[in-house]
């Protein structure tokens, strides 16, 4: 399902008028933040082909956010590299981008500002990376400075010192010199600023004092490492404590001053604040893996958790997912719209979060009205059962949006397993089927993984992929069983049934393909071409008859779907015109569940092809909850009675109740003036019986099984 929040579209402007306006905006913006030498319209001439670049990328199909990364890195190589200047970047980037940009085609204003986001994104992290090549070419050209100012001490002590002291006042990085019991001799200026401390405080400090909780496991190690002279520089990324309680983080360079001899003697530290930079690359990292109507994580978030949990060493850890899908979601969103819609998602998103209190559970939420809910390590199957349970319980009590109480019904698909055994797509693949089964057996209630009915949902998924090139590849055939006159027992025509030579199944029976083919509406040109098939063999069997022999009919059968299909008249008269065979020569059976409650407009095509002289049989009569008055409305020439009501005709004696059933029912019809024919004549005893209850015509194994149609031309011609 679907969700949307309120959003005004963008402006659209003509040719390259609206980048034209979002570079003058853009300069205007970041220009004081930058440290170029070009005058502001040489800076505004500047951003415009980067906003061409941006705008392009933006309306790309496909789209790829990657574009970002070369603007952010042109934006540093224009010396936008004031610490200002990307926020101010971004957010230009977020206010006006899809604003003044314009492409080929419409895109939707979510699906715009998604890739907006992805692309300040990429914009952010090509201006960080370059703006940190930058930083630690300088580092360490100030780092060959400072070795190359100590080496020279001896020889030349006051013009080293003179170069050094230059190099590390003026430095814009904070530099320090600490000894190798890690007190710090002397701090710079950017350093102490850094801190928020004075120069004098710093020179106070022991570097080994400088411990934050936050700090990654190899950075003290590589520490020690350095102070024992095995390694001669390191560089991690470190946070440290400020004095008025907030957190400097900075990418950190250590390396390690010998003496003449070798001797390790002092560490020099180089540090850039990346406070800033951390901050905003979090607030996009959480934007980009979390939902925005419910701030649950999202599918980005839960697939990485997922593949985290399954990749596990462990191995006997488990784990476990519910997969829950909303009841008739659609249905509020198109009666009270996708305002109430989207307040739902968010109260069933805060219900789903209170039966998760444990950090072992992830809830988030993947899709419209779609929502996950793993467990690590759950302590066996009965804890994701009981979850399951929670759930459902929760959504039970109805939901109040806009003075409305909304009742919620959900269905959960739930996979509990040992971590190694599925892979990611696979355990998402089990979930979906699963909760589509529970779906299926009513709603509001969860099922659990079955291999089984997973392998039988996966091959229904297969037949209906391979369905269109099966129609193309010739994969499908008729097969004929004939119908049989009980006056006389002549065979008076025959009833085509397809069948499907698939490549790797072999062959199948329309009960596994048809429903599949009525679902996607490929049985309208299935259809077609049975019909087509099917008129040109009763052409065939036409020509071959004898001068006194009746024309075999041959029945079609005619799917929902394509009795409710437009062209349905005009395709059936073509068909006989194209194979030059009389109407006559064709019935068409429609089931009699297609016609309850069908209108005068629904049963025009019907009565059309009647009137030109098609035969029409309603097929497996009995079975529906039809009204039989309504029989005399409908523009059938023939019954077929379902074989379900002459099973009872088999044994001897008869069963009374099915002979009273056919009786009347028989009676029924000749008074009507229709036709009647009986499905599933096994014995020669059900047939005598029928015979004598006055039936038409009948087809069964007793007769002949469905046989191609050279072999049923023998068996026609061995009965005349």
């Amino acid at each position: 399902m679907t969700h949307s929040q309120n959003d005004h579209a963008p402006a659209v402007f003509e040719d390259d008028d609206g980048l034209r306006r979002f570079a003058t905006v853009w300069a205007r913006v970041v220009y004081q933040a930058t440290q170029t030498s070009m005058t502001r319209h040489e800076f505004e001439e500047f951003l415009h082909p980067l906003a061409t670049r941006l705008n392009d990328a933006l309306h790309a199909q496909p789209f790829s956010a990657l574009p970002g990364y070369e603007v952010g890195e042109t934006l540093v190589a224009g010396h936008c590299t004031s610490p200002e200047a990307l926020p101010q970047i971004l957010g230009v980037l977020d206010s006006y981008l899809v604003l003044y940009g314009g492409g080929p085609g419409d895109l939707d204003i979510d699906e715009a500002r998604s890739r907006c986001a992805r692309l300040q994104h990429t914009v952010a992290a090509g201006f960080s990376r370059s703006l940190r090549e930058r930083t630690r070419s300088e580092q360490e050209s100030l780092s060959r400075a400072a070795l190359a100012a100590q080496t020279a001490v001896e020889e030349a002590l006051h013009a080293s010192e003179t170069r050094f002291r230059t190099v590390f006042k003026d430095a814009t990085i904070g530099i320090s010199i600490a000894d190798m019991d890690g007190r710090i001799r002397d701090a710079n200026g950017a350093l102490a600023r850094m801190f928020g401390r004075s120069e004098d405080e710093m020179r106070r400090r022991n570097v080994n004092e400088l411990v934050h909780p936050d700090d990654a496991p190899e950075v003290w190690r590589l520490h020690r490492e350095l102070v024992r002279g095995e390694r001669d520089h390191y560089r991690v990324e470190k946070p440290y404590h400020r004095p008025d309680g907030t957190v400097l983080w900075t990418n950190l360079t250590v390396s390690l001053l010998r003496d003449a001899e070798g001797e390790p003697r002092y560490q020099l530290s180089l540090m850039e604040d990346i406070t800033e930079r951390r901050l905003l690359h979090l607030r996009l990292r959480y934007e980009a893996t979390h939902d925005e109507l419910t701030g649950l994580p999202n599918r980005t978030l839960f697939a990485e958790r997922l593949e985290r949990v399954l990749g596990s060493s462990e191995e006997e850890r488990r784990f476990g997912l519910c997969y829950l899908d909303i009841d008739g979601f659609k249905a509020v969103n198109d009666s009270l719209g996708h305002a109430v819609g989207d307040q739902l998602l968010v109260s069933v998103a805060e219900r789903l979060q209170s039966c998760t209190p444990g950090p072992d559970h992830l809830v988030a939420r993947i899709g419209g009205d779609e929502f996950v809910v793993l467990i690590s390590d759950p302590s066996g199957r009965e804890e994701v059962t009981e979850l399951a349970r929670q759930a459902l319980a929760a959504l039970a009590t109805p939901i109040s949006v806009d003075g409305r109480e909304l009742s919620v019904r959900a269905s959960i698909g739930i996979v509990e397993g040992r971590a190694g055994d599925l892979d990611p797509a696979e355990v998402l693949r089990s979930a979906d089927i699963t909760m589509y089964r529970a779906k299926d057996a009513g709603g509001n209630r969860y099922e659990f993984a079955d291999p089984d009915s997973d392998a039988r949902a996966i091959d229904r998924h297969s037949l209906t992929n391979h369905l269109p090139a099966a129609l193309e590849r010739d994969e499908f055939f008729l097969e004929y069983q004939p119908l049989i006159r009980m006056s006389d027992g002549r065979v008076d025509g025959a009833e085509a049934l397809v069948r499907w030579e698939h490549p790797v199944h072999g062959r199948l029976g329309p009960d596994r393909f048809i429903p599949l083919a009525e679902h996607t509406g490929l049985i309208v040109p299935l259809g077609r071409w049975v019909l087509e098939q099917a008129v040109a063999q009763a052409c065939g069997w036409r020509d071959r008859a004898g001068a006194g022999d009746q024309p075999l009919r041959v029945n079609v059968n005619l799917s929902p779907r394509q009795l409710h299909h437009p062209d349905l008249v005009p395709d059936t008269i073509a068909v006989l015109e194209s194979a030059g065979v009389p109407p006559s020569s064709l019935c068409l059976e429609v089931t009699e569940s297609a016609l309850i409650g069908a209108d005068e407009d629904e049963l025009k095509p019907l009565r059309q092809l009647a009137e030109l002289g098609v035969e029409i049989a309603l097929d497996d009569f009995g079975t529906g909850y039809s009204n039989l008055a309504n029989l005399r409305r409908l523009p059938a020439t023939t019954l077929k009675l379902d074989r379900s009501f002459t099973q009872g005709l088999q044994r001897h004696p008869a069963d009374p109740v099915d002979v009273t059933f056919v009786e009347g029912i028989v009676s029924l019809a000749h008074a009507l003036g229709l036709a009647v024919t009986v499905e599933g004549v096994e014995t020669e005893h059900q047939a005598q019986r029928l015979r004598e209850l006055g039936c038409d015509t009948a087809q069964g194994w007793f007769y002949a099984r469905p046989v191609a149609a050279d072999d049923f031309v023998r068996g026609w011609t061995a009965s005349a």
